[in-house]
């Protein structure tokens, strides 16, 4: 996962799959979900991030990563 911000376009860009090809893209309310041919959501771009959030959005980031190990 790559999370970008670009504050010359205030775009906010969070890629999931790097490398896959984009068949379709959804914008609901200045959010746009890219998806795979096969559904898969490759990334999701908030446009006017700053204004949405705070003047600089990667302030907002705090990564908790939690794996559970599945019973075999």
């Amino acid at each position: 996962m790559k999370i970008e911000y670009d504050p010359k376009h205030d775009l906010l860009n969070i890629e999931f799959i790097a490398d896959e090809a984009i068949a379709e893209s959804i914008e609901l309310d200045g959010v746009v979900i890219d998806y795979s041919k096969d559904g898969k959501i490759v990334a999701i771009e908030i446009l006017d991030a700053g204004k949405r959030t705070t003047r600089d959005p990667l302030d907002l980031i705090e990564l908790s990563i939690v794996k559970e190990k599945v019973a075999a």
